[in-house]
């Protein structure tokens, strides 16, 4: 049994790795700014009232999280908004910024002391967030603060590694989820099974990795 720490577990994706990890055994804490009925039926150990975002929350967060020691950490929280060039919102790009790349950087940092050798801590991202898959454009807020937190997660990859501790991002999929208006071809389910076997699979060797959940390396 492995203790998981997962952001943004209140719906969606999140969601879905909370019911799972819970499924096969593991000790699952579920962070969220809101519980709901579905959530609190998982089992969970749940923290609310969590905004990633703020630095007075992650520390209360981290406060819960004192005496635990963490094999894995899931920053899952984020935000979509779409911005057309000529119609953008930049307080909405702002936004996006603070939960997508500055939110995993500030709760990761925040739990590192109750890390140790062999934990784990994933990031996920979006292949949005990929210059080089890119052939599409717009999307601002969101492809900007994805490619952010892929570079955020490799410097992590980099300072961590002398902790032992694996670092990867990874993308869910194109995923049925309120995020995307329930479009997509991709069950949270599939996805988090997906998602799932990625983690087991990281290690020392892999720290560092771009991948999607069904196994590709994607290109930076």
């Amino acid at each position: 049994m492995e203790s998981i720490v997962v952001t943004g577990a209140n719906r969606g994706i999140g969601l879905e790795l909370v019911r799972q990890y819970v499924n096969r055994g593991d000790h699952v804490y579920a962070v969220c700014r809101r519980s709901n009925e579905v959530l609190d039926a998982t089992g969970a150990d749940i923290i609310d009232n969590i905004d990633v975002t703020s630095a007075s929350s992650v520390k209360r967060l981290a406060d819960c999280l004192n005496d635990i020691q963490i094999d894995r950490l899931v920053n899952n929280a984020g935000v979509l908004d779409s911005n057309s060039l000529g119609q953008i919102d930049y307080a909405q790009v702002q936004r996006q910024f603070d939960v997508n790349a500055v939110a995993p950087l500030r709760v990761t940092e925040a739990l590192l002391p109750v890390l140790q050798q062999g934990s784990k801590v994933v990031i996920i991202t979006s292949r949005m967030g990929s210059i080089a898959d890119n052939s599409s454009g717009g999307s601002y807020g969101y492809r900007m603060s994805k490619a952010a937190v892929n570079m955020a997660a490799k410097s992590l990859s980099i300072d961590l590694a002398g902790k032992g501790v694996a670092v990867a991002v990874l993308h869910p999929g194109y995923v049925a989820t309120d995020m995307t208006n329930h479009q997509g071809p991709v069950s949270p389910a599939e996805s988090a099974r997906g998602l799932l076997q990625r983690m087991d699979e990281l290690d020392m060797s892999s720290t560092g990795s771009f991948r999607h959940a069904q196994g590709d390396e994607l290109p930076w």
